[in-house]
């Protein structure tokens, strides 16, 4: 029943591709970056245990848990493909983030899941630091996750992420857009990029429409209206009469300025410190903890809060519109950032599909009544947001129960 150990034709672990030692040593790294995101409730000894162990803050009087879990989707290709593989653990964190703080929710803790064929520790290092990274701007300690090797299953190199947050709210300040009414205004706040939505059609324009110096003529998609993409990129779009001097990767052009690559893999926005402000959340540092008071004046304005991931302006904003009522908003009030103006020429990406895919230069909309439209808007500016007034809500004339939807201006 018990072959010889020393034998060649005993099997273990390892020879199937699992190194549980390998893995081991992974957590040991891991533990000292969860270390560095410290917050008042975590318990236990740290990572390593079977769950993770939270308590409940003090304070709250009828207390709601918010969770959200999301993933990074095929951003990961780009970052694999680059090198770069801090920014992505930043969006893991904030794409699950930014979904509990449109409930009005404050970031308790975080989990990941990192799956690959083979762990490559550094590898598998820079991702945890990326998220230990998101964690700390989001106020939210890093408790637990899981590493899994499963060898066969992905090609050499590759790797796939998922992440889980938990957050908490008081029952009655939940924002869930029931209060949302005519004549509410919408506003605004920038995005940093594409975020985490997109990057299979972006992917697919970089390899089938983006010219190569070496690669097809493709002056039919040369376009002379003025623009935030390069000179140097424009004339590269005519395929065999770019200059000599022009980038053979697409990724290496410029675009405003700033290489296509470096604009793709910018990390996502948090929102947690601009949204829990405006809440009324005082963030001090209060043994590892961040801690604070809710203010009722402003926070009792913001009607709805929408994150504008998958699905765009056009498919997001519904999601907190009561029946009845739709929201207009009007897109030219701001140039739409050059990263998004190369997709959609390059790619021949139409309008609506733009709006239904992207979000164009928003990474969050917040409604509030139109007597603090203003003040709400300095507020955010003094936060650190780019945040501006964009549209309104109105009412249907026809059906009361009719869906709620976009109007562009």
């Amino acid at each position: 029943m018990n072959p010889d150990p020393s034998s060649d034709k005993a099997l273990r672990y390892r020879d199937a591709g699992v190194d549980i030692e390998r893995g081991n040593a992974l957590v040991d790294r891991i533990a000292s970056i969860a270390a560095k995101t410290p917050r008042r409730g975590v318990l236990g000894g740290g990572i390593g245990g079977f769950g993770g162990l939270f308590e409940i803050p003090r304070g709250y009087h009828n207390p709601v848990l918010v969770s959200g879990t999301d993933g990074v989707g095929t951003k990961l290709r780009l970052a694999i493909a680059a090198d770069r593989h801090e920014s992505v653990g930043i969006d893991l964190v904030a794409m699950c983030v930014n979904d509990i703080l449109v409930h009005g929710a404050k970031p308790l803790f975080f989990l990941d899941y990192f799956a690959t064929g083979a762990i490559d520790p550094d590898i598998a290092e820079r991702v945890i630091a990326g998220i230990g990274e998101g964690c700390k701007q989001a106020g939210a300690a890093l408790i637990g996750g899981e590493s899994a090797e499963m060898p066969g299953f992905y090609a050499p190199g590759d790797y796939d992420l998922a992440g889980f947050c938990v957050g908490i709210v008081e029952r009655d300040a939940i924002i869930d857009g029931q209060r949302v009414a005519a004549s509410d205004r919408i506003i605004a706040l920038a995005s940093s990029g594409p975020h985490a939505n997109g990057y299979s059609l972006i992917r697919k324009i970089i390899d089938e429409r983006a010219p190569r110096r070496e690669g097809h003529r493709r002056s039919d998609r040369g376009l002379d209206r003025d623009s935030n993409i390069d000179d140097a990129d424009k004339a590269d779009r005519k395929g065999a009469d770019a200059p000599a001097d022009s980038p053979e990767e697409p990724l290496d052009r410029l675009v405003d300025g700033q290489s296509l690559r470096d604009r793709l893999l910018a990390p996502t926005r948090i929102y947690a410190d601009s949204i829990l402000g405006l809440l009324g959340e005082t963030k001090e540092r209060k043994s590892g903890g961040i801690e604070g008071n809710i203010k009722k004046d402003m926070k009792e304005d913001i009607k709805a809060i929408a994150h504008i991931t998958g699905g765009g302006i056009s498919e997001n904003l519904p999601r907190v519109l009561p029946k009845g009522l739709h929201a207009q908003v009007d897109l030219s009030l701001r140039p739409i950032p050059a990263i998004f103006e190369w997709i959609a020429k390059v790619g021949q990406v139409e309008e609506d599909e733009m709006r239904r895919t992207f979000n164009c230069g928003i990474g969050m909309m917040v409604i509030c009544p139109p007597s603090r439209s203003e003040a709400i808007v300095a507020r955010l500016e003094g936060l650190g947001e780019d945040a501006w007034c964009i549209g309104e809500i109105c009412k249907d004339a026809g059906d009361p129960d009719a869906p709620p939807r976009v109007i562009y201006r």
